[in-house]
């Protein structure tokens, strides 16, 4: 991820700036985390001797760590974790630590949708003076993403899931309305759901200005192997269903979301998801929900 952002020469620096880091904030930094593909991540102490996760992002990617730091000042650790320090300059926040991610609990596919349709819940609301991107501006971007990537890939997809991505985009950005607008975490889903005090919380906040549907989109694009063997639409019904939302704009939204992370994926192969994103973003093209 960092080379496609161009950021080789960061990942060169990143020991030092690390070490930095720690003599400033004085912490220690432990354990790397792995899997992650945004920004380097470690296990950390305080000079309390308390835990805490040291995050420093990638330069150069749509998803700022001063977005980030917005975001979590916002909710205060309400579904997201609390932060504890954040450096513009360097991209670094050192954030409380949690506990396991759902990933590794084995849930079932609907258990999972209702904590995390609960717990992105739990983050929405006004923030009109926070400064954050919109809705409008995240559709725009991703059509752009999408439009670009399908070229730069050689056409990985059919122009007809091409096609039905940037309807979809046009669609969400002409719905966007400032008023109406909550704070959205943007990418939820189970790898980004971890373990605290008997529930859970949401890491790795995008930070957007956007319909509360489009949270429900990312967990549209998300398990596409289970979204083509049920029925995709029911998936988009059952979900505002949970929320009290609008199935249309959810189900476009997942449209355009899934089309843009099926192209990442392939772009950085990032295998078999990118595959399977690729066949469920086929397998829905002829589909639309009115």
């Amino acid at each position: 991820m960092a080379r496609a952002a161009g950021a080789d020469g960061w990942l060169e620096g990143l020991p030092g700036l690390v070490a930095g880091l720690e003599g400033d904030w004085a912490i220690r930094v432990g354990r790397p985390h792995t899997g992650g593909s945004g920004a380097f991540v470690a296990d950390a102490t305080r000079a309390d001797g308390s835990s805490a996760i040291l995050k420093v992002v990638i330069p150069g990617l749509e998803n700022t760590a001063a977005n980030e730091a917005t975001a979590l000042r916002v909710v205060g650790g309400e579904g997201c974790p609390a932060l504890y320090r954040y450096d513009a300059d360097r991209g670094a926040l050192l954030m409380e630590r949690l506990g396991r991610p759902m990933f590794e609990l084995g849930m079932p596919l609907r258990r999972r949708l209702e904590i995390l349709c609960d717990t992105a819940a739990r983050i929405w609301r006004p923030a009109p003076d926070s400064g954050l991107p919109t809705g409008a501006e995240k559709a725009r971007y991703l059509a752009d993403f999408v439009a670009r990537l399908w070229e730069e890939l050689d056409h990985p997809c059919s122009e007809k899931v091409l096609e039905h991505a940037l309807v979809a985009a046009r669609r969400r950005e002409l719905a966007h309305r400032d008023e109406k607008a909550v704070l959205v975490h943007g990418d939820v889903h189970q790898l980004n759901a971890l373990r605290s005090d008997g529930g859970f919380k949401l890491i790795d906040p995008k930070g957007l200005l956007a319909e509360a549907e489009y949270d429900l989109g990312v967990l549209m694009r998300g398990d596409p192997v289970e979204l083509i063997a049920g029925d995709p639409l029911e998936r988009a019904r059952w979900l505002a269903a949970r929320t009290g939302l609008d199935p249309v704009a959810t189900w476009e939204w997942g449209v355009i979301e899934r089309a843009s992370s099926a192209l990442l994926c392939t772009q950085i192969d990032l295998q078999p998801l990118g595959r399977d994103t690729l066949r469920a973003a086929e397998a829905v093209a002829d589909l639309s929900m009115s």
